[in-house]
């Protein structure tokens, strides 16, 4: 089976800039160069046309600069971005514009190999990510996905305190499976489904995680990611990785990334752990 080609995009105004990054990805097999352009506008064009997956994109250039290219590009048609400039104190607003990574000119072949790694691995994760929902769907189409039995949750939380059930009622056909709460060690998004991991036994739902997000104790569970929520009781460690960002590890050994932004209040009564990640 041959190697997946990374579809490249060149953009930078100057061309001799262009082309040492052309000779220097020439060493990269993978890595398949479909365009090249010398402003903005240009690249907002040929990533509408060209969808490629990666773009080496300059930042200072005439007209729109790379970041105001990032800016007017829709979110679901931007490739992995590797910003290009020959000036370092850009480094920080790169990074807030979500760049993968940031070369300084003039690019050297270590640094540029580096980057592309990254970008591999990136890649590769996302299209895991990818595969996941799929499958879930699939999952779900062939045996029937549950659904959150709102009316068996109104019943047994009326008059009772806490407001927070112990029992998570997921409805399937005729069925009703009763999930313990605290036996769940995390959940997490796969397209218009819900995945709920309890121990060795993963339950697809159909639904969203703000419904999830107010079944749920947020002292005890709390979103740690855009799709994903975590058991804080399941928590183990708490480990920094590149870029500020920082991974969970759970009693299972799944790796959960922690989101800088926490969409939900901090809990208030668990260990220490728990409340550093709010």
């Amino acid at each position: 089976m041959s190697t997946p080609r990374i579809r490249t995009l060149l953009v930078d105004d100057e061309r001799l800039a262009r082309r040492g990054l052309e000779l220097r990805l020439a060493a990269a097999p993978d890595v398949e160069i479909v365009g090249e352009c010398e402003n903005g506008r240009e690249a907002l064009e040929k990533v509408a046309e060209l969808r490629p997956d990666l773009m080496f994109l300059d930042i200072q250039m005439p007209g729109l600069s790379g970041f105001d290219v990032l800016a007017q590009m829709p979110q679901d048609a931007v490739p992995v971005v590797v910003f290009v400039t020959a000036f370092d104190r850009y480094a920080i607003d790169a990074f807030e514009a979500r760049a993968l990574d940031y070369l300084l000119k003039p690019v050297e072949d270590s640094r540029l190999m580096l980057a592309l790694d990254r970008v591999r691995d990136h890649l590769k994760t996302r299209e895991q990510v990818q595969q996941h929902a799929r499958l879930m769907g699939l999952l779900a189409d062939v045996n029937g996905a549950g659904e959150i039995d709102a009316d068996a949750l109104v019943e047994r939380v009326k008059g009772v305190v806490p407001r927070y059930p112990d029992i998570l009622p997921i409805k399937t056909g005729r069925e009703t499976l009763r999930v313990k709460a605290a036996e769940i060690d995390w959940i997490d998004a796969a397209g218009d489904y819900m995945c709920i991991h309890v121990g060795k036994q993963t339950h697809v739902i159909r639904g969203t995680m703000k419904d999830l997000e107010q079944a749920l104790d947020p002292d005890v569970f709390q979103r740690v990611h855009r799709s994903a929520i975590v058991n804080l009781r399941r928590v183990r460690k708490l480990r920094p990785h590149a870029n500020g960002e920082y991974f969970l590890t759970l009693d299972g050994g799944q790796e959960l990334k922690l989101s800088s932004v926490v969409t939900r209040r901090p809990p208030t009564n668990v260990g220490s752990t728990p409340r550093a990640l709010a």
